[in-house]
Order: structure tokens, then C-alpha cells, then sequence
């Protein structure tokens, strides 16, 4: 695991002073480390049948179509609002400093499908909180949700469902 860590690189002061940016562009544009990152995680859920993953938008997008190919499972986004063709619905939650919203097309799972929620990154917890409460809605059952690295000072596995987070790498 020191090895993927050390490729991901920090930005000092990104988005704004005082933060330090975990970069894991570095990590994905390396072929061998990528594939490597995705056969860990996925071998946590090999033989679970898995009928979709999660990707909640935008890098959860890349880590989410790789586990589900990987697994032979779905994939299903979460996006931003007014990104999705269909009929959707939605979860408002706060930020920091505000509130977001998040959309999943309310026809995107059958009842009692087994998902994980895959991201890239867990920080807060406030984005993939919300997401836990909007397939909640929808009558899956969360098998885990599923992250290529964690701040673990953050605590943002606090705010998920006990004993539901994977995290490969744990800064």
C-alpha cells in the first residue's frame, strides 16, 4: 500500500490556503498502479454478488465503471441536478458553507439489487452520508461503500453506515 500512497502527490494550498490536495490523478495515469488499485479493492467483493456499483460524480465515475467491470456488475451515477435524462429524485445536504444536491434516476435499481457505493476519495463524509440516504429510498441493500483512499483525521466514516467502509489507503 506504501507504494500506491507514495504515488498519489500532495498540492500544498489547493483548493484554498491551508489545505494540503491529495492528487490522484498521479495514481490513474499510471497504468500499473491504476490496475493494481482496482484489483485490491475489487478482490473484497469477489464471490458477494454485486449488482451495482455507485459512482457518485465526478472521480467516483472512474473508480466505480472499473470495480463494476471488474465484478460484472452495473454501474449507476449520481450526478449533479439536471444531468440525468430521466426521472430522477433527489437529496439536498449541507456543506460547510452551503448546501449541495444530488440526483440518482429513480428507476436505476430493482428492489432488493446489492450495491456499493464507490468514490475516490473519503474526507467528511458529507457527499457519500447523502448518497447512503438517497439509495436508501430506492430499496437496495448497501453491501459497502468502497474508497480508494481516506482522510482518516476528517472521521468521515463516522457519518456511514457501521462496519460499511472500505478505504485502501488511509492517510
Amino acid at each position: 500500500m506504501d507504494e500506491l500512497k507514495s504515488i498519489i502527490r500532495d498540492i500544498p494550498d489547493f483548493p484554498k490556503k491551508g489545505i494540503v490536495f491529495k492528487d490522484i490523478t498521479t495514481l490513474l495515469n499510471d497504468s500499473r498502479s491504476f490496475h493494481r488499485m482496482i484489483d485490491l479493492i475489487a478482490h473484497r467483493y469477489v464471490g458477494m454478488r454485486i449488482d451495482q456499483i455507485v459512482g457518485i460524480e465526478a472521480r467516483g465515475f472512474i473508480l466505480g465503471a472499473a470495480l463494476a467491470y471488474k465484478l460484472g456488475a452495473g454501474i449507476t451515477l449520481v450526478r449533479k441536478p439536471g444531468k440525468l435524462p430521466s426521472k430522477t429524485i433527489s437529496k439536498t445536504y449541507d456543506l460547510e458553507y452551503g448546501t449541495d444536491t444530488l440526483e440518482i434516476h429513480a428507476d436505476a435499481f430493482k428492489p432488493g439489487d446489492r450495491i456499493i457505493i464507490a468514490d475516490d476519495l473519503l474526507a467528511t463524509g458529507g457527499t457519500v452520508a447523502a448518497v447512503v440516504d438517497l439509495v436508501g429510498e430506492l430499496g437496495v441493500e448497501i453491501v459497502d461503500c468502497a474508497f480508494m483512499a481516506e482522510l482518516e483525521f476528517l472521521d468521515g466514516r463516522k457519518r456511514l453506515p457501521d462496519g460499511k467502509v472500505f478505504s485502501l489507503l488511509k492517510f
